[in-house]
């Protein structure tokens, strides 16, 4: 039987079985949680982190950095019934650029019960903005995890982002970045009067703990109220899977800086770029157990009330749910 990946590198006529009289392409799912969750998850809890990825319709970038496989609006479905979380918001992956359409169908599909985040080119028009606003879109996203980014263009990027929403109510900027990145921005995050999110326990790396440099720069943001973090993608962070335990003592620290500024977050479908593959190979996405990872959250914060401000509270307020 092939796999996904040998589907979407053979052609579309590869990889076809005659079921029921008809030629049906064999794929594989995007990982799907094998793990209940093991506590009681509130009603409007909201997955902060996803991406939709369907190439067939919405080609990706021929710039792209690496090709995932596809991962479609049914499949997330199926992941947040058996995660009992009603609420999603869907952000915009690189491999599609500053292309938001993929993102716009999504939402389209997903209703109010969704928003989005979306990356944007320097030239878009407030009626593009107005668009997407309309669509569900809350924030633009800015990735500063590039190696040896300088301060002065980190704080670049940011003013940037920060111009293009001056005028957008209830949207923020969700930033991708390490400690270290982040710390060359704490002023101009202290400074907006917009919130931030920093994703994916705010790049910290699960090895170096609590006193990695610029943590102590994310938790200030945190205690102030001027960003949120997300809980999410903990397999990014921590290479101890499948239950990550050197990353607990930062998720404890960040929920107890201020616990009305963590969310939480899957990054389903887990794409990946695999060692030694071109940009245009396809490249399978990771296999997550995420009933598995979102039950560490009632290890990191055992208080039902608390967890219901990770879950329902801080994300309705941020994305405006």
């Amino acid at each position: 039987m092939l796999s996904r990946r040998d589907f979407l590198i053979g052609g579309s006529l590869a990889g076809a079985l005659a079921v029921a009289g008809r030629a049906v392409p064999v794929l594989a799912t995007a990982s799907q949680p094998s793990t209940p969750v093991s506590f009681h998850v509130p009603q409007g809890a909201c997955d902060c982190h996803t991406h939709i990825l369907d190439p067939q319709r919405f080609p990706y970038s021929p710039t792209r950095g690496y090709t995932p496989e596809p991962a479609s609006v049914a499949e997330m479905r199926s992941l947040h019934k058996a995660l009992h979380t009603d609420r999603v918001v869907v952000v915009q992956p690189s491999t599609y650029g500053t292309d938001n359409a993929c993102l716009l169908d999504a939402l389209k599909q997903l209703g109010p019960s969704s928003r989005g985040i979306a990356v944007v080119h320097e030239n878009v028009t407030e009626a593009e903005l107005d668009e997407m606003h309309q669509a569900g879109v809350r924030g633009l996203r800015v990735t500063l995890v590039m190696p040896g980014i300088s301060a002065a263009d980190a704080r670049k990027q940011v003013q940037e982002a920060l111009e293009r929403i001056k005028n957008r109510r209830g949207w923020h900027i969700q930033v991708y970045a390490p400690p270290t990145v982040i710390e060359t921005i704490h002023e101009d995050v202290m400074a907006a009067p917009v919130p931030f999110s920093f994703d994916h326990f705010g790049g910290a790396q699960a090895s170096l703990g609590v006193s990695q440099p610029g943590f102590d720069a994310l938790l200030s943001l945190l205690h102030n109220g001027k960003a949120y973090v997300k809980l999410s993608a903990p397999y990014r962070s921590s290479h101890q899977g499948p239950d990550y335990a050197d990353l607990d003592p930062i998720a404890k620290a960040f929920i107890a800086a201020n616990p009305r500024q963590a969310i939480w977050g899957t990054d389903w479908p887990h794409p990946q770029q695999e060692p030694g593959r071109k940009p245009e190979e396809v490249s399978a996405l990771f296999k997550i157990d995420d009933g598995r990872d979102l039950n560490r959250l009632a290890l990191w914060e055992p208080a039902t009330a608390k967890r219901k401000l990770i879950l329902l509270e801080n994300p309705a307020r941020l994305y405006g749910f």
